[in-house]
């Protein structure tokens, strides 16, 4: 017989076997001697009482064999199969890949980056001297942004497709099996790159192909069908399906698109800093306590607020974290936060943006750039602000609301440093009032967050792609253009690993469709 069952565990105890055998034992009212094994399928953090537990939902075995579930991919081989070329080597491409393979096709992944590993060599420069490589960096490069920006995989896409598929892919290329049943999901910027690393294996393996350092410059399209693809090296290579997998920060594709005459349109999407505080405070409150045992990982926090009719709300928390430049081109500013696996840095941090819709921006409204534009105008008075070497402008939250140039900054973990700014300055007048009318507010409902020794770092620009690439509900190809699949965050259809991930699954499964 199996049962499944919750139980609620003091932490500390929520990975002992033993102690967990007991409570399901108890909770079943069996002797502990009738449970052959049991299964975690969900476990969480409770902090809403005085004392802080984990909830724990259980799959128990009851007088029969256990089987644990095991996790292994086994794909077959595609070489002489009809190909698909994915553009971009982030979550998307590479989940299209995989897909294509398990339904017989051949993925041809064409990445303008280069491999994981020897990315890092790029941000490096990146954080140390300032210098940014527009073909390497942050964004670009196998295994997308998400490689070096966290890995987290909580999402609330669970109506686009199978989440747990995904996350099924990533424990049978290394991942632990806790991301299975965790809440929020987290793999770590430090284990990432041997998860994607095992994933191109694969890919390679089955039969596919992975072309770094290759940029598409042109797409080839007759009679409003897609043949193929041309790089930058005068190289074409055709397929009858493109799947678009490039990631919200491929500006040049979008021109791409607009010089060959494929429809893509303006996008709303969401602006503002990047909010730092010491660790201590946010364990303080969120856990009751004046320490944060050993016992519980470092806490995170969600916040929104309505503020005039329009949403201001934290975004991509990273607890025990650290805030990175995550620019593209040269003279601009940008910042995102990631964290190790274990968590165990002294601050947290966390996007904290303003919703901007198209009407804010002024400009042609037929005009398919018009929020890129703006996004680029931020980040350059970010840039200008900082004063060059990607030093970013900053301010200590209790002066930003008030207005107040603040006198020193905090010590903080973006390692290109910091400077005293006023980022009024930089931010327009409506995301600006916003921010300080929020700020006091989720003072209010999270004890400790609104004080001086958080630091807000400009500027968080690059939530969402600010260029919708359209397609059809149904196909998922363009309107315009058979063949072509725009895909993942880039063409505005994902945000986060686990959504791009499922995209990519589906524009696969869709171009199956044309190639039969």
């Amino acid at each position: 017989m199996i049962k499944e069952i919750e139980i609620v565990c003091p932490p500390g105890q929520h990975e002992d076997e033993v102690v967990l055998k007991g409570f399901a034992a108890s909770a079943l009212k069996i002797s502990l001697s009738k449970i052959t094994g049991f299964q975690i399928l969900k476990r969480s953090i409770d902090a809403r009482g005085r004392k802080v537990v984990y909830r724990m939902q259980l799959k128990v075995y009851i007088d029969e064999p256990f089987k644990p579930e095991t996790y292994t991919v086994n794909y077959p081989e595609v070489k002489e199969a009809k190909p698909v070329i994915i553009v971009g080597a982030g979550p998307a491409g590479l989940f299209a890949a995989l897909q294509c393979i398990e339904l017989g096709l051949k993925p041809i992944i064409i990445e303008r980056g280069k491999e994981v590993k020897d990315r890092r060599r790029d941000l490096a420069n990146i954080n140390k001297q300032g210098l940014v490589n527009p073909e390497s960096n942050y964004c670009f490069g196998e295994g997308g942004a998400g490689t070096y920006s966290d890995g987290k995989l909580y999402t609330r896409s669970t109506k686009r497709g199978d989440v747990n598929q995904v996350l099924k892919i990533f424990v049978a290329h290394g991942a632990t099996t806790d991301i299975l049943v965790d809440a929020r999901p987290h793999i770590g910027t430090n284990k990432l790159p041997q998860i994607i690393t095992a994933i191109r294996e694969t890919i390679l393996n089955a039969g596919g192909e992975i072309r770094f350092d290759a940029k598409v410059t042109s797409l080839i399209i007759s009679f409003d069908k897609i043949k193929g693809v041309e790089l930058a090296s005068g190289e074409k290579i055709n397929s009858d399906a493109v799947i678009l997998a490039t990631g919200h920060s491929a500006r040049d594709v979008f021109e791409l698109l607009h010089r060959q005459n494929v429809l893509i349109e303006a996008k709303p999407f969401a602006l503002g800093v990047r909010i730092e505080h010491p660790q201590e405070i946010i364990d303080r409150a969120q856990y009751h306590c004046e320490v944060r045992g050993d016992d519980l990982p470092p806490s995170y926090y969600s916040l929104v607020e309505q503020v005039d009719g329009r949403g201001v709300f934290s975004f991509c928390m990273c607890p025990g974290g650290i805030i990175a430049p995550c620019a593209t081109e040269a003279n601009e500013i940008v910042v995102n936060g990631w964290s190790p696996s274990k968590r165990n840095n002294p601050y947290a941090n966390s996007g904290t943006v303003v919703q901007i819709n198209l009407e804010d921006v002024a400009g042609d409204e037929n005009d398919p750039f018009k929020m890129l534009k703006f996004q680029q105008e931020i980040e350059r008075l970010a840039f200008i602000a900082g004063g060059g070497s990607l030093v970013a402008p900053a301010q200590r939250m209790v002066d930003f609301v008030n207005g107040w140039q603040s006198i020193d900054l905090p010590k903080n973990s973006y390692l290109p440093g910091t400077k005293s700014t006023q980022l009024k300055e930089i931010l327009p007048d409506w995301i600006n009032a916003r921010l300080r009318k929020a700020l006091p507010v989720f003072g209010q409902k999270m004890k400790g967050y609104y004080t001086n020794e958080a630091i807000l770092v400009g500027v968080e620009s690059r939530t969402s792609s600010p260029v919708k690439v359209p397609r059809d509900k149904e196909t998922l190809q363009h309107p315009q253009i058979t063949g072509l699949f725009p895909c993942g965050e880039g063409a505005g259809y994902a945000g986060g690993i686990i959504s791009a991930a499922i995209d990519g699954i589906n524009c696969a499964t869709a171009a199956l469709k044309i190639l039969v």
